[in-house]
């Protein structure tokens, strides 16, 4: 189980590579085809359908890794079960609110697909696609806090605090 949750979030964080060089992509090709006087319809639209990708499945790669922004004026200040039960209750809490995310993501595609919502610009695309992005990247997210949750039960998590070079 181990290598399949490790799988899905490093799969994850590739697939939001993938979509920032599609942002990287969208954005020169903008760039050229005003240069050259052609117009390309969308390219606004689908370098911020990438850059959204990118950011939602990012999210549990970037937690999984440690680099997720950590506010520890509290937690860095315990020690033993005080810490362990106040870092059980930040990850209970953050995997009730992704959950709520996940569940309004996935909601939000299905009311898209629904209406044949379509974006509003150039492109007509159907709004459900890039959608399906968020709920993924949501999915994954609510995946690797419920995977940190028990982790931390067991004891067996592997924290990040003594390491603040971003903090």
């Amino acid at each position: 189980m181990r290598r399949f949750l490790d799988a899905l979030y490093l799969g994850a964080g590739c697939l939001a590579a993938f979509f920032m060089v599609g942002v990287l992509l969208m954005v020169l090709l903008s760039i050229g085809s005003r240069l050259a006087g052609i117009y390309v319809p969308g390219t606004d639209a689908y370098a911020g359908y990438a850059m959204a990708g990118a950011g939602f499945l990012a999210l549990a790669y970037t937690l999984k890794q440690g680099e997720h922004i950590r506010v520890t004026l509290l937690v860095g200040r315990l020690q033993g079960l005080p810490r362990r039960v106040m870092e059980l209750w930040s990850l209970a809490v953050g995997s009730l609110l992704a959950g709520l995310l996940c569940v309004y993501s996935w909601r939000l595609v299905y009311q898209s697909r629904l209406f044949h919502d379509i974006s509003t610009g150039t492109d007509a695309t159907p709004l459900w696609i890039p959608q399906l992005l968020m709920g993924l990247g949501t999915s994954v997210l609510l995946i690797a806090l419920l995977d940190e949750t028990v982790l931390e039960w067991r004891g067996q998590r592997q924290t990040h605090s003594g390491d603040t070079r971003h903090e």
